[in-house]
């Protein structure tokens, strides 16, 4: 669960002992700055200092690299429930997959719509 509007960091961590792979990371609903990319496990204290923090690229799908890491923000500025999965299929299957769910805002256009009125019932 998010706050409306607020700054949001994700670290995709793709290190394996047996067979490591990269995995295109993907979130629907957003696109977010690609801060930094590394191999080997990702430093709290080290790496986020080598961030690029003036020309980030802006992506929706980001490749882990193999046996590395990814950093990724996003802003929280779009309402609704947005599926952040790996787009290599077996690997959702595998849980590789999470959902923000990312709350109203204060402003009307920063709500979500109601459902349309002809909406059939589930």
């Amino acid at each position: 669960m998010v706050e409306y509007n607020k700054s949001i960091e994700v670290v995709f961590q793709g290190t394996s002992l047996l067979a490591a792979e990269n995995h295109p990371m993907h979130l629907h609903g957003f696109r977010f700055y690609v801060v930094g990319r590394g191999f080997g496990n990702f430093d709290k204290e080290k790496d986020p200092k080598g961030y690029n923090l003036v020309d980030p690229p802006l992506e929706n799908t980001v490749g882990v690299p193999k046996n590395g890491w990814a950093a990724v923000r996003f802003r929280a500025s779009n309402p609704g429930v947005w599926f952040m999965h790996c787009h290599l299929d077996r690997h959702t299957s595998w849980g590789m997959t999470t959902v923000f769910i990312v709350k109203n805002g204060k402003m009307p256009e920063a709500q979500m719509l109601p459902p349309p009125k002809d909406m059939p019932k589930c």
